[in-house]
């Protein structure tokens, strides 16, 4: 998508500053772009899922155990914290391992320190699915980095971390009040 014209850039920045008027054009010109690379980079991912039979919630449930076992050397999660890692409510991500059970692509089992709860496992199918569909998320995601350079991709990496810092921590004020 190409960016607007320039008067139309000009009559939404004069339009956001009538509203707010300590904020910054560039601050309004980035979070324009970043929104529409953040919105292209979700369609390719969900697009790369759509044989898949998973939604990107449940392909995303799936990699989190994945990605447990392969870095953390853990075999199980408990919902709280596929939750956490998610970013989404518990409600959310049961639902999502109901329906994920049900496929055969995870299993519950009883966590052996606490018998009253239960943790999450990959089945051998759901592991085979989620790595398959990986490979083919970090090929088609990753490519599409492939206009910046090394020097490029690290700079831009350091600035999303710092970034997310400074969001997580307006997150934190907002709930405050």
């Amino acid at each position: 998508m190409k960016d607007p014209s320039p008067e139309k850039q000009q009559r939404w920045i004069e339009f956001v500053q009538a509203i707010s008027p300590g904020i910054s054009p560039q601050a309004v010109r980035i979070m324009g772009r970043w929104r529409r690379v953040s919105h292209a980079v979700q369609q390719i991912g969900q697009a790369s899922l759509a044989d898949s039979g998973l939604t990107e919630a449940q392909y995303l449930v799936l990699m989190s155990l994945y990605i447990n076992e392969e870095i953390e050397g853990r075999s199980e999660m408990n919902p709280s914290e596929i939750s956490k890692w998610r970013g989404a409510s518990r409600n959310t991500v049961s639902a999502l391992i109901r329906r994920l059970e049900d496929a055969g692509y995870i299993e519950r089992r009883l966590d052996e320190q606490d018998r009253r709860k239960f943790n999450i496992a990959l089945t051998d199918t759901g592991r085979a699915k989620v790595s398959r569909y990986a490979h083919m998320q970090f090929e088609i995601v990753g490519g599409c980095f492939n206009a910046l350079s090394e020097a490029e991709q690290s700079q831009l990496g350091i600035l999303l971390a710092k970034l997310s810092q400074n969001l997580e921590e307006a997150r934190r004020q907002l709930q405050k009040q």
